[in-house]
């Protein structure tokens, strides 16, 4: 799996790798069992700090998507998909209910914000 990092996004780092693996995980490209790149040659292939990709590691396994084996690398766990649904589900309410109170302050109607999320949607899916 490659990850790619975008240095103008204005997300940290380690929340792109972050989100890029757990979505890996959650689809299933990542199965059960299988061994990450090791810390540091996940840093030097992307050409960030050790600091990066340690945070990055230890969010996923804070989430339980993956064990971090001292001495002997990091492996994705065994996913709960109605679980992982439902946590998606709730951040995803928490993410719209702000886009919709910025669209709000800035006055644009519900057609439009549904148009941007159609946008949206679409982008991700031409990747």
């Amino acid at each position: 799996m490659q990850v790619i990092l975008s240095q103008t996004s204005g997300t940290p780092l380690y929340e792109q790798i972050t989100e890029q693996l757990r979505a890996a995980i959650l689809r299933g490209e990542l199965a059960e069992g299988t061994q990450l790149t090791s810390l540091r040659q996940l840093a030097r292939d992307l050409r960030v700090s050790l600091i990066t990709t340690t945070r990055a590691y230890n969010d996923l396994a804070a989430s339980g998507l993956i064990a971090n084996v001292p001495g002997r690398g990091s492996y994705v766990l065994a996913v709960d998909r109605e679980a992982a649904r439902a946590e998606a589900t709730r951040a995803l309410r928490d993410q719209l209910g702000r886009a919709v109170g910025t669209a709000v302050t800035a006055g644009i109607e519900p057609t439009a914000l549904h148009l941007l999320l159609d946008e949206a949607w679409n982008e991700q899916h031409d990747h």
